[in-house]
């Protein structure tokens, strides 16, 4: 519906639709987490239907500081520069794509994957470079 709503805005260039519809999507990715950040109305996560008893006690502590190192790292990005690596890495948009889905140059989004990218680097220790 809401690709619908921004059609208007629309410019008519078939190799522009598909990132038009990946920022629309992207931006009510973002709404939507924000809304649920800020809903405290159902304070419990859902239940997993069971126990992962493959991985070992050390496995998931260690991979809970890692997620916990990975959000810490990444609190430390300026919202655009979160969102462009999360579009180009993650999701796995092209440059041309990202850009127009956030609105800037294909260059623009590369300087600032490379800066962000940069960032991150000088803020990981010497034992996170294994």
């Amino acid at each position: 519906m809401a690709v619908l709503g921004a059609l208007a805005r629309y410019s008519d260039e078939p190799e522009s639709f598909l990132p038009f519809v990946y920022g629309v999507a992207a931006h009510k990715l973002a709404d939507h987490y924000r809304r649920a950040g800020r809903d405290r109305s159902d304070p419990a996560a859902d239940v997993p239907d069971g126990v992962d008893v493959g991985a070992s006690p050390e496995q998931m502590m260690m991979a809970a500081d890692l997620r916990e190192r990975l959000t810490e790292l990444l609190g430390t990005l300026a919202p655009q520069q979160r969102e462009i690596l999360v579009l180009r890495l993650i999701v796995g948009l092209s440059a041309q794509e990202t850009a127009t889905a956030v609105g800037l140059t294909p260059t623009a989004v590369r300087v600032t994957q490379h800066r962000a990218l940069a960032k991150l680097r000088s803020a990981l220790t010497p034992a996170e470079w294994v």
